[in-house]
């Protein structure tokens, strides 16, 4: 999720078993270590683009990590920060790693797919209930971890963590429902469905993007779970064949190697850019929902040589009326 996100849940988290007199700094050290698992976005490498999309979210992330992490930070933050305060090594090893604890866990309720328990698998946990910025989570977090730290009053801590439970179990009950409404309308297509899976749109668990798979094509819409139900149909996409797209690709090079990896990246959901024959796209991500244009993917070049590397492209541009199409979806 956004930085903001992580820290204020890694707030909440060591606000739970901080005492009113280490209120303060158990959310200094919640806030900045729920971050921190992301600093794995420095490891990168200019002549591997995919480098990144296979570090990020990794062993950072990890539930075997996390203690480790905790660690680092409570050095960190302690030795720098707080050894002439009021405060023992081992409390602020509790609040840091309780902080970061929440960000691989806050990760994997996204779409975007966290390596819970690596190093023994590295499948890509995503759990499809809540969208990677969602001021309707994050915001009312905020207000009352602040509370808590101004009043000095861990009711507001308390009232925090209710918050973040009863939402994200409320993204949950909304992905079901959008999966099943997603099957019926598979099923009034005449279709037989081999996967389907909802999730989120850009900031809010009310408009979910359904995408069933069939034996040659991926179809997408738009699924709104309010009090009235309502679906916007999408597109159909052809699922990509790596023969029939690229007949001139060597197998055994680099770009070949490197589809797999973002297809393993992607979940599978990959296929073909509308507007450049040499472009791959990942269609579990668009501005609007019943899209699947794709915000990223990437192109390859035919007269690249065996050991060259694929070149990451980025699709997010957007103007005001994307955003209106998308608030209309939500509101009407």
């Amino acid at each position: 999720m956004d930085p903001l996100s992580q820290g204020v849940a890694g707030v909440v988290a060591a606000q739970q078993t901080a005492s009113r007199k280490h209120l303060l700094i158990a959310s200094f050290l919640g806030f900045f270590a729920g971050m921190s698992a992301d600093l794995d976005i420095f490891i990168k490498s200019s002549q591997d683009p995919l480098l990144s999309l296979e570090f990020h979210r990794q062993f950072t992330h990890s539930i075997l990590f996390m203690p480790f992490g905790g660690l680092i930070c409570a050095l960190f933050f302690y030795y720098l920060f707080l050894q002439k305060k009021d405060i023992s090594f081992k409390q602020a090893y509790i609040y840091s790693t309780l902080g970061y604890a929440t960000h691989g866990l806050l990760d994997a309720c996204t779409t975007y797919g966290t390596q819970l328990f690596w190093p023994f698998t590295n499948d890509r946990i995503a759990w499809n209930t809540i969208s990677i910025i969602d001021p309707l989570f994050t915001l009312p977090i905020l207000f009352l971890i602040l509370f808590a730290i101004i009043k000095n009053n861990k009711k507001y801590s308390y009232a925090a963590l209710s918050w973040v439970l009863m939402y994200s179990s409320l993204g949950f009950i909304q992905k079901d429902r959008a999966i099943e409404i997603g099957k019926q309308l598979a099923q009034s297509r005449g279709h037989e469905v081999i996967n389907i899976e909802a999730k989120p749109s850009f900031a809010n668990i009310i408009v979910w993007k359904t995408i069933y798979t069939t034996q040659t094509h991926y179809y997408i819409d738009a699924v709104r779970t309010g009090l009235n139900t309502r679906i916007i149909e999408g597109v159909k996409i052809k699922k990509f064949n790596i023969n029939e797209s690229f007949p001139w690709l060597n197998k055994k090079s680099q770009q070949a190697k490197d589809i797999e990896r973002f297809r393993w990246f992607s979940n599978g959901y990959i296929a073909m850019s509308q507007n450049n024959p040499n472009q791959i796209i990942d269609i579990r991500y668009s501005m609007l929902p019943n899209e699947g244009h794709g915000l990223w993917g990437i192109e390859l070049n035919p007269d690249a040589g065996n050991e060259v590397h694929i070149k990451r492209i980025f699709n997010r541009r957007s103007d005001m009326s994307t955003y209106v199409k998308l608030w209309n979806m939500i509101t009407e």
